[in-house]
């Protein structure tokens, strides 16, 4: 069954939800109702040209990256060790949001979902310190990177472009290391696909993914 949200900031029982996820419809993406969303495991995705309203997901069966988990191949151990790219974190967002939403014309298929609204709603998040973003540099060019929220111990990955072989790739592995260093406890990947599954991420339960968030932050 799907809910409807009002004005009010709530979410329904996940497990009342549709089995590819989709629980509710409605509500707004303003700051207040995305934190709620994330701390709980939902988040937003609707194609923004079929929409005026977001859809809110939260799968039972959760696809996460464990920092210490994370697989590096041998080609990305070799890339690493060229020095090639610089890594940076935080230092771009817009440009990291901009890209995701048109990296490979993205923009213009069928079902796009990131938007104006949505690069607005995250930029906000940004701007508040919930929010962050990997930037992968080939000089001063933005060759590749990721976003994603910050909430409790864990980020929560809403998208990655590369405009050059395994950036994004580099971009998601730096991200690991640096929360592995600080005892971060998951990268959420939302959905599974075969590129973030070649980079070690496993599914995990509904259960078991809200008592790792709910611990207490390091």
């Amino acid at each position: 069954m799907v809910c409807r949200l009002d004005d009010k900031l709530w979410f329904p029982d996940p497990y009342q939800g549709e089995p590819d996820g989709l629980v509710a419809v409605g509500g707004d993406l303003s700051e207040k109702r995305l934190l709620l969303a994330y701390s709980n495991g939902f988040f937003p995705w609707f194609s923004f040209r079929d929409r005026k309203e977001p859809a809110w997901y939260c799968p039972l069966d959760r696809f996460v990256i464990f920092p210490n988990e994370i697989h590096i191949s041998h080609s990305m151990k070799q890339l690493m060790r060229q020095k090639r790219y610089k890594v940076t974190f935080n230092q771009y967002f817009e440009g990291v949001i901009q890209c995701c939403s048109m990296a490979q014309d993205r923009i213009g298929q069928d079902g796009a979902w990131l938007g104006p609204d949505i690069i607005k709603a995250y930029t906000n998040l940004y701007s508040k310190g919930y929010a962050a973003s990997v930037e992968v540099w080939d000089g001063n060019r933005l060759v590749g990177g990721l976003y994603g929220v910050t909430q409790r111990n864990a980020f929560f990955g809403e998208s990655m472009f590369s405009l050059v072989p395994s950036a994004s790739k580099l971009a998601l592995i730096w991200l690991a290391q640096a929360m592995a260093a600080v005892g971060g406890s998951f990268i959420d990947c939302q959905f599974e696909t075969p590129h973030l599954a070649s980079m070690g991420g496993r599914h995990i339960s509904y259960e078991q993914y809200m008592k790792i968030l709910s611990k207490k932050s390091v």
